[in-house]
């Protein structure tokens, strides 16, 4: 510790400079994320690897990159569930599809979509409206371990009743089990669900639009953000997505206070689906 310095100083520095080697050797910017829960996050990963400070945990993770992909695995892994929030897959089906359905081609965006159960529920829902077929769904991360099992449309049988539960909540029109093969402990989703899904490594932080979009979800992703990459964020989306179109956000996100605020109406404030206004 550098003479002065508190030991919340300190250790602020230690984390500083690993997430400066982590954005150097792995292209992974985590300087922006929001302090507190990256440190937490940190501190539970330098536990399991018994280091005794950040700046240990620093030396571990230089010295093997099997555990920097794991730390990154650790920070970049979401909350997500297949229908999770129910009401607002039932908003979307009640306030966006009729929307979408003025369109002659629909492209969706799942930024942020960690394992892929959220963009599966999209593909359910547009397969009961009778959109799918003139969909394409973009669905990216950053984390390639989690784009491979959001591919293989692999979920544990342990949750099924969890996950019909949510899905009769959303307003489901079948039964789920149309959707999926069960094998032993796993459920696959079938093939006609994954055909119109397009997997891909995109990194919000440091990446650009790639695309035009009719509906962006973009869930309990930015709540990890600072205010900083917040805005940049919401810039990227915004750049991304029609005139018109469609941004829904997390339970704990908000455009309030943004800078793209004005450019955007509620179209269901409680469910954050918002609509650009031109």
């Amino acid at each position: 510790m550098i003479t002065g310095q508190t030991a919340a100083e300190s250790e602020m520095l230690e984390i500083r400079c690993l997430l400066n080697y982590i954005f150097e050797t792995s292209g992974y910017d985590l300087r922006n994320y929001a302090y507190a829960s990256l440190r937490q996050r940190l501190k539970a990963a330098a536990f399991s690897a018994r280091a005794g400070s950040i700046a240990e945990f620093h030396q571990i993770i230089r010295g093997d990159g099997k555990a920097l992909q794991q730390l990154l695995s650790s920070i970049a892994t979401g909350v997500t569930g297949l229908f999770r929030d129910p009401d607002f897959y039932a908003a979307v089906r009640k306030k966006v599809v009729p929307i979408l359905r003025t369109y002659p081609s629909i492209d969706i965006w799942h930024a942020g979509c960690a394992t892929g159960e959220e963009v599966y529920s999209m593909a359910i829902l547009l397969k009961e409206e009778g959109l799918y077929d003139k969909c394409r769904l973009y669905a990216t991360d950053m984390n390639e371990s989690m784009l491979q099992k959001a591919h293989s449309g692999v979920f544990s049988s342990s949750l099924l009743q969890h996950y019909n539960d949510n899905y009769q909540k959303s307003g489901g029109k079948e039964t789920l089990s149309l959707y999926f093969r069960r094998r032993e402990q796993e459920c696959c989703f079938s093939e006609s669900l994954k055909k119109r899904i397009v997997f891909g490594q995109h990194n919000l932080v440091t990446d650009s639009s790639f695309k035009e979009f009719q509906l962006i979800a973009c869930r309990n992703v930015m709540i990890y953000f600072n205010k900083q990459l917040q805005e940049r964020v919401f810039r990227l989306l915004h750049e991304s997505l029609c005139s018109f179109g469609v941004l829904g956000l997390g339970r704990g996100e908000t455009l309030k206070f943004s800078k793209i605020e004005e450019f955007y109406e509620p179209l269901d404030a409680r469910q954050k689906l918002y609509r650009r206004l031109t």
